[in-house]
């Protein structure tokens, strides 16, 4: 998934509070050109869509910025909110289109109903609910589907098994453990009812 936004550079003498009260939030740039940011300005009910809709560090984001004749695609790296009042507070976007390859946070999503919970009573452990990947800027996944209907009770799936799209790695120990089938203490005693009579 692509977003596109657009956004205006900050004057220096702008002050943050002002922005806010103006029905603006600050935002910054970061690495479109070398260690250079730029300080910007994004519409508050602009940015609320954006935070809705994009994932942190996930999502591909077409940022322009028609007064610095600067456009290009950019992940949001970091979204504060306000302590108390929980609105957006500044927004950080990343630009990726000089990067070859980038480490991303994706999603997972367990798909299919184990065999272990079908039929034995077992429960499904998600132990992990999203993966680093390294993979070129056009083919961060918006989320990795996982078949876990091969699941008995006990199997567990490593991220070495996780299937992956073309041009994805996976960041991480290959043996870590992404999701198990678990023996309910419930279903032990009906095993063993069953089996005595």
């Amino acid at each position: 998934m692509e977003l596109t936004v657009e956004c205006q550079k900050r004057t220096a003498e702008s002050k943050p509070n002002t922005l806010r009260r103006n029905g603006l939030i600050p935002a910054v740039l970061y690495g479109h050109d070398g260690t250079e940011s730029v300080a910007l300005t994004m519409n508050a009910k602009v940015a609320e869509t954006l935070v809705k809709k994009a994932s942190l560090n996930n999502t591909l984001i077409n940022l322009n910025i028609p007064d610095a004749s600067w456009s290009g695609k950019t992940l949001l790296r970091e979204v504060q909110t306000h302590p108390a009042k929980g609105f957006i507070y500044h927004l950080s976007f990343f630009a990726v289109a000089s990067q070859k390859s980038l480490e991303v946070e994706v999603p997972l999503h367990f798909v299919g109903e184990a065999v272990g919970v079908k039929l034995s009573g077992g429960m499904l452990d998600p132990v992990m609910n999203e993966v680093t990947v390294q993979c070129p800027p056009d083919k961060i996944p918006d989320a990795i589907e996982i078949d876990v209907s091969g699941l008995d009770v006990g199997d567990a799936l490593h991220i070495r098994e996780i299937p992956l799209p073309a041009g994805v790695q996976v960041v991480g120990d290959p043996d870590q453990v992404v999701a198990s089938v678990l023996r309910l203490q419930g279903a032990t005693t009906e095993e063993t009812e069953s089996a005595a009579e």
